[in-house]
């Protein structure tokens, strides 16, 4: 984990109001260099609404965002991607019937020649592309194959290594695992962890604890657009982030209603029991 003292980026008091609605309300997170911070809540929490203020999609109604120290403010997605906080949503913005390198590149082609003979550099593309794959773990043996035909936890792989090689500093990754099955969801998480060996900052959104618990660093959670805090790995148990997620008392709450009905239902089985035995 990073020890450097000044955060990547932070969020520092950010409230954001739609109408009468409150999505958030005085959220504070920081990220450091090197490091996975999972940012957890049931859905409504105000996740969404966060890492959205994070990338410049919502401008904050309330606080500050700070990029390496100083405030800024993003007008566009464009401007955060500027600042190198690269967001990847769970559609990738990957094409299916393109191959690997052409999406590698998306937006981004390196091209040869001028004019009407201006086309593709593919041998470039190609050895980029393979090359940046391999540094996360990831060896292809045709960058030309069609994106559609990959796993799922592949297409996740070109997405991180190709905001990690385009610059970014902050990696937010929104929901990575969300339809994914266990093994694929290990691979994802494995290729997170190469990004942050490459002291890329990494902000994790997700909603299941099994997946934030074994690849987070420190943790922030949200639960109806309010912050119960963050908290560090070594202090926090993966039974305590699942309550706080579920909102502590509501849990608690709803687990003494379960055993209140499950106890009224032995005393209505027994009372049956012994009607038919008489």
């Amino acid at each position: 984990m990073n020890t450097d003292m000044t955060p990547l980026i932070e969020a520092a008091g950010v409230s954001k109001h739609f109408g009468g609605v409150t999505a958030l309300r005085d959220i504070s997170m920081t990220v450091f260099a090197g490091e996975v911070m999972c940012l957890l809540g049931d859905n409504g929490a105000g996740k969404s609404t966060l890492i959205k203020c994070l990338s410049g999609v919502h401008s904050p109604d309330e606080g500050r965002l700070l990029v390496d120290g100083t405030e800024v403010r993003f007008a566009t997605p464009r401007d955060a991607l500027e600042h190198g906080i690269a967001t990847v949503y769970q559609d990738l913005a990957l094409i299916p019937l393109m191959g690997i390198a052409r999406n590698f590149f998306l937006g981004n082609e390196p091209t040869l020649g001028r004019g009407p003979l201006r086309r593709f550099d593919m041998k470039f593309a190609d050895r980029v592309t393979r090359d940046e794959l391999a540094r996360m773990g990831i060896h292809v043996r045709n960058t030309a194959q069609p994106v559609g035909t990959l796993s799922g936890g592949e297409r996740q792989s070109i997405a991180i290594a190709r905001a990690v090689y385009f610059g970014a500093k902050v990696l937010i990754l929104d929901e990575p695992t969300s339809a994914l099955g266990v093994k694929e969801a290990g691979i994802v998480l494995r290729y997170i962890a190469k990004a942050r060996d490459r002291r890329v900052g990494v902000i994790l959104i997700t909603h299941n604890v099994h997946h934030a618990y074994p690849i987070g660093d420190r943790f922030t959670i949200l639960n109806r657009g309010r912050s119960y805090g963050t908290f560090d790995k070594q202090d926090v148990s993966r039974e305590d982030v699942l309550k706080m997620m579920a909102g502590g008392k509501e849990l608690e709450d709803l687990e003494h209603e379960l055993s209140e009905f499950a106890r009224t239902d032995r005393v209505i089985d027994e009372r049956n029991s012994n009607s038919g035995a008489s």
